[in-house]
């Protein structure tokens, strides 16, 4: 298999700049090695802001507001109502794609909820974020809100593309309250509990809508944890990476969700006298990450609206999941950040002939599409065939070691000039010629004599012909009708003898 071209109607992804963290990440395994050598190395495709490909949708239906139309206030001056939202009117609506545009020209889009206008019944919003395939976050998570930041909330994540959750992190303004836990920062996670789930109170509190919009899930800091502060010691990750259960899972989701379960509340209780106040409103979601391709693509592609790795080391799937097909799948396994600095790839091999390998002669294979046959490329050790399971022609197949051992096929060495043919049969039987005998064709029969090629019977190098044989590798025995040193035909009289050797002939009378 060689490196993959690109053909022309395939969109490749954008890379964005990140921060410190997204480079740090790919600066060893950023590309599959190209050319000699290109299985055995792992690679990652490059980050990118998530937010570009993401489907947002909201629950309940009716959340996102103006419709109908409906005023609001905000918490820095809630006694001016004098905003509207409108799902009729384009500069007065709010829907939910606001949240992943860009903003253009410094002015703030945002999608926004309903007001509080309900209570005590539950101001309940979730927004699921959906890419259809498994991704890898590799720096913070930031949602920014308008008009205040959830006085509760939790972050979860999908790794099964929605079809179970689990929390990422819990939200609030007092999570022993909130959630019966005690408050946490990732400061204070060491390496034995790096993917605990913890509740935070840092990003809840009301310091003022204008001074503080974002909630972080900070993932930096929680690399931090084994790579240091400034994120020098990046070996010190990819080993943990490696080694600590359930790590590289931790970084990996293909569904986002956010639970809004209590809004803003400007630093006191809830007053009732004016409900218009309390709503959410989300401006913008930063997910930078990496298409997971499990170390064996180091491209990823949009197709047909969905992301998709693509593949190398002979793997398949929108993740590189499995071995393609035609390649074994047991031995699927993922790419290793180990050996340090280059890592294992861990190249799917050949799965031919009925699940039998390349028989250790190729690590090499092609799969051709039209008639889904794989066959092995490249053949050594003098092999051929599909799986590499036959002798090369001039080689024969020494049936005293196994099929795998390098030196299973035997040249055939026939011998040039007592062989007809530089092949030899299944068994290193090389083809004769008249006279001739022995596995090699390097011995002669009985009657007969080698002395550097042909059926000669002295040392003047004479043939015998017309049948005769050769006594005693001395001299040719005559049958009835010749006579002579070589036995030629018979010729008529006054006829010159033809070639070599010239003798004299008499003819038996």
């Amino acid at each position: 298999m060689s490196p993959p071209c690109w053909p022309p109607h395939i969109f490749i992804l954008l890379i964005i700049s990140l921060p410190l963290c997204s480079s740090q990440l790919s600066s060893s395994f950023d590309t599959c090695s190209s050319g000699p050598g290109w299985q055995f190395f792992p690679c990652l495709p490059p980050p990118t802001n998530m937010k570009e490909f993401m489907q947002i949708r909201v629950d309940p239906p009716g959340i996102t507001c103006g419709n109908p139309p409906e005023r609001f206030c905000t918490l820095e001056n809630p006694y001016l109502c004098s905003d509207e939202c409108d799902a009729s009117s384009p500069d007065l609506s709010h829907p939910p794609q606001l949240m992943g545009d860009r903003e253009r020209g410094g002015l703030i889009t945002y999608w926004q909820t309903i007001t509080w206008s309900r209570y005590p019944e539950p101001l309940l919003a979730n927004i699921t974020l959906s890419w259809n395939k498994s991704l890898e976050v590799v720096d913070d998570i930031i949602i920014t809100f308008e008009y205040g930041r959830p006085t509760s909330m939790v972050l979860e994540k999908s790794m099964d593309k929605g079809a179970t959750w689990q929390p990422y992190q819990y939200y609030a303004d007092d999570c022993l309250e909130a959630f019966g836990m005690s408050p946490k920062q990732v400061s204070d996670l060491a390496p034995t509990n790096l993917t605990r789930v913890i509740c935070t109170e840092k990003y809840s509190r009301w310091v003022g809508a204008k001074e503080e919009k974002n909630v972080v899930f900070e993932v930096r800091a929680r690399f931090g944890v084994f790579a240091g502060p400034k994120l020098i010691n990046m070996d010190a990750l990819y080993i943990r990476m490696e080694t600590m259960k359930g790590l590289r899972d931790f970084f990996t989701f293909s569904n986002l969700r956010l639970r809004l379960l209590r809004p803003a509340l400007g630093g006191t209780y809830v007053q009732r006298e004016n409900l218009l106040k309390y709503f959410y409103a989300i401006s913008n979601i930063d997910v930078p990450a990496r298409c997971k391709c499990n170390l064996h693509a180091s491209k990823c592609v949009l197709r047909d609206a969905t992301l998709q790795c693509e593949c190398e080391h002979n793997t398949g799937g929108q993740d590189c999941q499995r071995c393609r097909g035609g390649f074994r799948s047991r031995s699927w396994r993922p790419g290793s950040f180990l050996p340090l600095p280059r890592g294992t790839a861990n190249t799917c091999i050949c799965a031919v002939s009925g699940n039998c390998e390349c028989n250790g002669h190729s690590n090499r294979c092609s799969y051709i599409d039209f008639i889904n046959v794989v066959t092995c490329v490249s053949c050594k050790h003098n092999t051929r065939g599909q799986s590499c399971q036959y002798c090369r022609l001039g080689y024969y197949r020494n049936i005293s070691l196994p099929l795998d051992d390098d030196n299973t096929c035997v040249e055939c060495d026939c011998d040039p000039d007592g062989s007809a043919s530089p092949h030899c049969s299944d068994s290193g039987l090389c083809r004769c010629k008249p006279g001739a005998t022995g596995r090699r064709c390097d011995s002669c029969l009985s009657g007969f004599t080698w002395r550097g090629g042909g059926n000669v019977c002295d040392t003047e190098r004479l043939i015998c012909q017309n049948g005769g044989t050769c006594l005693d590798f001395q001299r040719c025995v005559c049958p009835e009708n010749s006579t002579g040193k070589s036995t030629p035909r018979p010729r008529s009289p006054g006829q010159a003898p033809r070639g070599r050797p010239r003798v004299q002939l008499k003819l038996k009378t």
